[in-house]
């Protein structure tokens, strides 16, 4: 590594983009993008449908909260046991093959799931089995599916393409579940099933469509273990992903309470069939739409920690209403502003990760998000319904909507700031000149800098470099720490581990940032200017001949 002044480069660079004032509709202006969102739009029609099929099938034969809640759970859980591999997975396979494999795997699942009903041999175990065959596909594809985003549009209008995604799900919500409820009172549950196997093959043949132009990385793809490993530091040396992260975890396993329990809202409270659930279903949906087309008004008036607060309170309030309220045009009317609760605070969350995470790691930092969000699905989803078994409906959906309400207000303590990020790739690291040849997958490198600082600069120079410390962690260092000479206190000396020569290599490559290199600008700006900093890689010593 050599100093960050005179002999890097900066690829790609752009100055940090801000939430703009861009429709939330411009990104439909694009070609590929209106593509593969109209594309995910039938197929998410179609994943609704079979929820509603599946959750009936077992509402008919049991009649149990806890199975039925655990529709949900099979769904979700594939995600929490497989997110996190498949984000790696994501970040060093070509997307695109990744998503079509994905898109074999559900279609193969659901034609089964199909058959096997119109024979007579499904029940609600096997549905439970199928339906987590198909969150497994969902668990491949989800990173990948986030992590092309930026591919399909312009970084500005990442936030108004993540609040898209949110009208997708949910515009297929208000469409799905209505329209599943119809077939299945015309038809059963097997043909809705069967619909759900088409919707896969619109979403091959799109991504069939796309050329997408694969950069393969110069230093070869990297190793799934080595990219887990990297894809861990980077979270947990990001803080702003933290912080996005934890607000998730305070809002979705509550929220979830929503979904695990309107089914048992519909029949028991209402007493709503088929159809009438899938329209309470459209409520929500046609109510995210809405709240969608509200976002940019919001983001100008509030900032996201606020509004994410706000929107978590409403979700509460709504739960409370739902608990009480016993006429089906009111609990529609009061789902409408459930659905506006739900996409605001997943498209703030999800925009937010797209926009903080740089290219190379973006599925992986994704996959901790989607683990979180359908983690934190499947795990509230059997737990409201277990409880509700216990202690009654009524109470249950008060109890999560005081939990959420409380959740929702500590989630203040975890600002998660509106500034932007510069996320462009910064190459500001000169190739380092070795003499021995190093190891590159097997053996740590050892890498010192040594800086002298006067001491009136001392305390704002120990300040900068433990943020950018963190930034050696991210990209790539197992360790990193700052000594200070005993001798000579104006002498500094950096020390980090790095995993490899190759992750190294992969440092000086494209894990930079322009955020990075603003982060060590602002310490070398405190270093004295008449001795230049010091830059030395120590590898493992080994012997060069047997003795």
């Amino acid at each position: 590594m050599t100093p960050p002044v005179g002999g890097g480069t900066t690829t790609g660079a752009q100055p940090p983009v801000p939430y703009s004032d861009v429709s939330t509709w411009q990104p439909l202006r694009l070609r590929v993008f209106r593509t593969l969102w109209i594309a995910q739009f039938v197929s998410n029609v179609g994943g609704w449908m079979q929820t509603v099929g599946a959750q009936w099938l077992i509402t008919q034969e049991s009649g149990s909260a806890g199975l039925i809640a655990l529709v949900q759970t099979a769904a979700s859980l594939p995600v929490l046991l497989l997110g996190i591999p498949a984000g790696a997975l994501a970040d060093i396979v070509d997307r695109r093959k990744l998503l079509l494999a994905a898109q074999v795997l559900m279609f193969t699942a659901a034609g089964l799931l199909a058959a096997l009903t119109a024979l007579g041999r499904m029940d609600a175990y096997g549905v439970l089995t199928l339906t987590f065959v198909l969150g497994c596909g969902t668990a491949l594809m989800n990173p990948a599916w986030q992590a092309i985003q930026p591919e399909l549009v312009p970084r500005e209008q990442i936030p108004a393409a993540a609040a898209l995604g949110g009208v997708n799900m949910n515009l297929a919500r208000a469409i799905g579940p209505a329209v599943g409820g119809v077939v299945v009172a015309l038809a059963g549950t097997a043909t809705v099933f069967a619909v759900n196997a088409a919707s896969f093959l619109v979403t091959l043949g799109a991504l069939a469509t796309w050329h997408r132009q694969a950069r393969p990385d110069p230093m070869g793809a990297e190793r799934i273990l080595p990219a887990l490993r990297a894809g861990n530091r980077y979270v947990r040396n990001a803080p702003r992903v933290r912080r996005v992260l934890g607000r998730s975890l305070l809002f979705v396993p509550c929220a979830a309470a929503l979904w695990a329990l309107l089914p048992v809202v519909a029949r028991k409270q209402l007493g709503m069939g088929a159809g009438g659930y899938g329209v309470l279903l459209g409520a929500v949906g046609v109510g995210a739409v809405g709240g969608a087309a509200l976002l940019p008004q919001v983001r100008k008036r509030w900032s996201s920690n606020t509004a994410l607060a706000a929107g978590g309170i409403l979700f509460a309030v709504t739960l409370a209403l739902l608990a009480v309220v016993r006429v089906s045009w009111l609990v529609g009317v009061v789902l409408l502003f459930s659905g506006i609760a739900w996409v605001g605070v997943l498209s703030m969350l999800n925009a937010q990760m797209q926009v903080t995470s740089p290219g190379w790691v973006r599925a992986r930092s994704l996959a901790f998000y989607l683990t979180i969000f359908q983690g934190g699905m499947a795990i509230g989803a059997a737990v409201w319904g277990k409880v509700a078994d216990g202690i009654g409906l009524v109470p249950t959906l008060l109890v999560a909507a005081a939990v959420l309400a409380a959740a929702s207000l500590a989630g203040l303590m975890l600002a998660v700031p509106d500034t932007p990020l510069d996320r462009s790739v910064s190459m500001h690291w000169a190739a380092p000149t070795m003499v021995l040849e190093p190891s590159e997958d097997d053996e740590q490198v050892l890498v010192t800098i040594e800086y002298v600082v006067r001491a009136h600069n001392a305390d704002r120079f120990i300040a900068a470099m433990r943020a950018e410390g963190r930034s050696r962690l991210r990209t790539g260092a197992v360790s990193w720490d700052l000594y200070r000479d005993g001798t000579d206190p104006d002498t500094y000396l950096e020390v980090f581990v790095v995993a490899s020569w190759k992750e190294h290599l992969r440092q000086h490559s494209g894990r930079l940032t322009g955020f990075d290199r603003e982060t060590e600008e602002r310490a070398r700006a405190l270093v004295d200017p008449d001795h230049p900093f010091r830059v030395t890689h120590y590898l493992p010593a080994r012997r060069s001949s047997p003795p």
